[in-house]
């Protein structure tokens, strides 16, 4: 029983937060990476700004990472694929420059903390506010455009009137507790019925005392106060709230993310580009319909992310509004 339970929860992991020399010549010598820091109250979070060797000015794109310890690049401890790096250097060659970075608490930026119990989805919000500044604020970049992904795309959509455009890639539809609960609901009868009275709990603003050893993975104390700040934003109102340029953009073999959150995206804000990109999943990458290659996907940092979604993102950006 355990077993089969940890491989139903699995997936919903990738949902739930889990708490050099300054210039790296790149593999492609037609761009450099420059490292770059944001100093906070409670510490640094570090980035990687992508550049071409030659240009004058240029839009520069803010790339947020998805949900749980995912870094910069789109990597975590469950997984190596490296979609975000590669979207950086993809864009890169387009003379897009690109601003990613890790998340506090995650990769090199583990030292801004706070702790699990302290941490709210209002820092990665706030965080992500400073870095668009940084950016407005470089006489290098004639635009700032905002990217999120997964997760990621909820933190971007609250923050991107403050840019010129809005991309959300692999965004959901609804808020955080509805996915959960679909996620959750393969569960034996008496954990998923816990789980939903958890998820009420927390919807409420109420801390769940007692929870099952089994979920814990999930809904441990230490994870709940982020859950219940996290679960307020619905990103149905906050796309309709912009009145930017906004691309949506869904993989059709998205195993996380499905199409009808961006049919709910689009419709919540008829202005919006929606594009489909066949065959490309969660992480970027093309799979067409084979699960197994959907899955080792995720772990194949050699496989490049799919070319109709880097076409997508550059003819947004260089679409004069």
């Amino acid at each position: 029983m355990k077993i089969s339970i940890t491989k139903i929860l699995f997936h919903v992991l990738l949902t739930v937060l889990f708490y050099p020399s300054n210039v790296t010549a790149a593999a492609d010598s037609s761009f450099i990476e420059t490292a770059i820091t944001l100093k906070t109250t409670t510490g640094d979070i570090f980035g990687t700004i992508t550049l071409p060797k030659k240009f004058t000015t240029i839009p520069v794109v803010l790339i947020i990472a998805g949900s749980g310890p995912t870094d910069r690049n789109g990597n975590n401890n469950f997984m190596k694929n490296d979609g975000l790096k590669q979207l950086a250097f993809a864009l890169s060659a387009e003379n897009i420059a690109s601003l990613r970075f890790d998340k506090r608490g995650i990769g090199e930026s583990t030292k801004a903390g706070p702790k699990e119990e302290d941490l709210r989805f209002d820092d990665y919000v706030n965080d992500v506010k400073a870095w668009i500044d940084v950016l407005k604020k470089d006489k290098r970049f004639s635009s700032v455009i905002v990217i999120g992904h997964s997760e990621g795309s909820l933190i971007g959509m609250i923050v991107a009137k403050n840019a010129d455009k809005y991309i959300s890639i692999a965004g959901a539809g609804q808020t955080a507790d509805v996915i959960l609960r679909q996620q959750l609901v393969t569960l034996p009868e008496e954990l998923r019925d816990q789980s939903f009275s958890i998820l009420d709990s927390l919807k409420k603003g109420q801390p769940y005392q007692n929870v099952n050893p089994q979920l814990n993975m999930v809904f441990r104390k230490s994870v709940q106060p982020y859950m219940i700040s996290w679960f307020k934003f619905d990103p149905q109102l906050l796309i309709k709230e912009l009145h930017i340029p906004v691309l949506i953009i869904q993989g059709t073999a998205d195993l996380q993310v499905k199409m009808e959150d961006a049919d709910m995206l689009a419709k919540a804000n008829p202005a919006a580009k929606l594009d489909i990109i066949e065959n490309m999943n969660h992480v970027l990458k093309i799979v067409g319909d084979d699960s197994k290659l959907n899955m080792q996907s995720y772990n194949n940092p050699s496989l490049p992310i799919a070319t109709e979604l880097v076409k997508s993102i550059v003819d947004f950006i260089k679409l004069k509004k």
